[in-house]
């Protein structure tokens, strides 16, 4: 099975992978799975009240799910990623509502799209953090 075939079937069975990406190791897990966001918070000491961000291997991928940006952001996006960023970015519909955190801001979603070779096949979101501890 291939890096990002486990990678895949990792996050769609529940679980928190750690993997690393083009800046650090992260943590991730399914963006809409409540059990594994809570596990990935726990796992890193984060306050549940903070958010995180989507990250996807494939820019065009991350595009496909984030259909309403407005045309320059959409402009932006496809010049800066991916890459060593993460990009904030508006969030009309409401996407991905647990990387807000519990009554956090849903308009706003952060999104990376990391230059990670071994996982380039892996097409799916997952919510995202920095695998060290929480401060």
């Amino acid at each position: 099975m291939s890096d990002a075939a486990a990678f895949q079937a990792c996050i769609e069975s529940g679980g928190v992978v750690v993997f690393p990406a083009d800046t650090v190791y992260g943590l991730a897990c399914d963006p809409e799975d409540p059990q594994a966001v809570e596990r990935l918070y726990a796992l890193k000491g984060r306050p549940a009240d903070k958010p995180a961000a989507v990250m996807w291997f494939d820019r065009d991928a991350a595009l496909a799910q984030l259909p309403n940006l407005p045309h320059r952001t959409r402009a932006a996006v496809e010049e800066l990623l991916p890459g060593k960023v993460t990009l904030l970015l508006p969030n009309r519909l409401g996407c991905f509502p647990l990387a807000a955190g519990p009554g956090g801001d849903v308009r706003t979603l952060g999104v990376r799209v990391p230059d990670v070779p071994a996982l380039a096949g892996t097409r799916i979101a997952v919510l995202q953090s920095s695998a060290n501890l929480s401060g």
